[in-house]
């Protein structure tokens, strides 16, 4: 560095060079000092660069990983808290107002939270709307009101963008850095599952972890799920089952139905979809998963119509919300129909009525498209939202899926028999013709025959099986 007379320090490189007289003998030196104030800053910005987030300035993924692995190998024995911050109804602004609007808010945010820690703490914003903190020599009680405050100051906290005004929350995850847990990746998955707790708990709220915590193993449970369900998939062992829907009232040369079913086969053992399809819903897998479906079960049909010239069923194929959402799954299924021409009739598509309310107008367009190349609807799990009789003017389906937690308990609860008999007595208002699940006893069976429901599934009437081993049936001539 060097140091003028004003005071003023300038950065350089020096060079000397030797002087030398005729004999060899040092009579001098050249000096020269070349200012690298321009290369020098230019270095620092990049390094800040490296290791900070542009839109917030608060430090980047790498850089808080770094700082907390270096936490970490230090012998001291001062406690320390690791926190994951997770903003709650960040993508309605998004959404609504666009990036720009979602960047400032972002920004705001991170000075707001900035507001509350001390010059030891580390904030760090670790990718989309979620933040890692450090509170360093800080422990878990003083921890937690720290992470209370936070999250009150950003409930109570306005974002205005032009004439509208939001308001976020914020769902936080602590864990506490024990003196024998010293590695980053399990406490950052750790802090991880517990911000996912506390989202699951009803958002904007705290969660603590603890290695016995339920919700917590049932959250990690699901997150080993996501990476044997993607083998699953890349290996092609998911295995399709069917369970018959009978009728309760049949009529001459009436088509019996058959639900589409899927199992997961693990080392030669059959894994039930209650176990695997609660993961892959919240990790993103089910557009997957039903696409799987969607292209075996039309392949299976393709051949069982090229061989008999028709099909002696209507196969009802489930599609969950995520793909109803998913414009490319959509219209690969509708090109899929269209090529393949099946029978008029012979397909159904079950929608759950909560995947239906939340993309409406998305759903009446696909239910319309899809019912023009014959094929039909049945909504799902019926009766188990708020607004079911409201939306279900709305929606152009063919089926009543009556929810199961009303049929089990209808020889025993008043509430539930009358519940039944109200869906079967408005669908039928409506034209539509409704099905009873989880008919699991004789006397389930000969109650929802007497309320006069059209169809009946469930273990009473008939146990899955494989696809493939499906046999044809006999039906009653016309």
């Amino acid at each position: 560095m060097l140091l003028r007379r004003d005071g003023e320090q300038t950065p350089i490189i020096d060079t000397a060079a030797p002087i030398r007289n005729r004999d060899g003998f040092l009579i001098g030196a050249v000096l020269v000092f070349h200012d690298v104030t321009v290369s020098l800053n230019l270095a620092r910005e990049l390094s800040h660069q490296a290791t900070h987030d542009a839109l917030t300035g608060v430090p980047n993924r790498r850089e808080f990983e770094r700082r907390l692995r270096e936490l970490l190998a230090r012998p001291d024995p001062a406690s320390h808290v690791l926190c994951y911050l997770d903003l709650d109804q960040f993508k309605i602004v998004n959404d609504t107002c666009g990036h720009v609007a979602g960047d400032e808010l972002l920004r705001q945010i991170t000075q707001l939270m900035r507001g509350h820690l001390r010059a030891a703490d580390t904030l760090a914003r670790l990718g989309g709307d979620e933040f890692g903190l450090i509170l360093q020599g800080c422990d878990l009680e003083p921890a937690v009101a720290l992470a209370q405050r936070i999250r009150e100051a950003i409930a109570d906290f306005r974002f205005a963008w032009g004439e509208r005004s939001f308001g976020i929350g914020v769902s936080i995850g602590l864990v506490p850095v024990a003196a024998h847990e010293r590695d980053a990746d399990t406490l950052l998955a750790a802090a991880d599952a517990a911000c996912y707790a506390a989202k699951e708990a009803g958002r904007n709220r705290i969660h603590v972890y603890q290695p016995d915590d339920r919700h917590l193993l049932e959250q990690q449970g699901q997150m080993q799920w996501v990476s044997r369900l993607q083998s699953a998939l890349d290996e092609d062992r998911l295995r399709l089952y069917v369970q018959p829907i009978v009728p309760l009232h049949p009529t001459p040369g009436e088509r019996p139905h058959a639900e589409i079913l899927v199992r997961l086969e693990e080392d030669g053992q059959l894994i039930q979809p209650g176990a695997f399809l609660p993961a892959a819903e919240r990790y993103g897998l089910m557009p997957r998963i039903d696409q799987w479906v969607v292209r075996n079960t039309l392949a299976w049909l393709s051949d069982r119509v090229r061989r008999d010239g028709d099909l002696d069923r209507v196969f009802a194929i489930n599609l969950s919300g995520a793909s109803l959402s998913d414009e490319q799954f959509r219209q690969h299924l509708q090109a899929q129909l269209e090529t393949l021409q099946l029978p008029p009739g012979s397909l159904c598509f079950e929608i759950t009525e909560t995947a239906a309310v939340a993309n409406l107008s998305k759903v009446v367009h696909f239910i319309g498209e899809v019912k023009r190349l014959g094929c039909l609807f049945a909504l799902d799990d019926f009766g188990s939202g708020l607004s079911s009789f409201a939306y279900l003017k709305n929606l152009p389906v063919d089926f009543l899926k009556i929810d199961g937690s009303f049929i089990k308990d209808i020889e025993s609860d008043p509430v539930d028999l009358a519940m039944v008999q109200a869906i079967n007595t408005i669908g039928h208002v409506m034209g539509l013709r409704t099905i009873a699940e989880y008919v699991s006893s004789e006397a389930i069976l000969a109650r929802v025959r007497e309320l006069g429901v059209d169809y009946a599934q469930g273990y009473q009437v008939g146990m899955p099986r494989p696809l493939d081993a499906l046999a044809p049936v006999r039906r009653m001539p016309r």
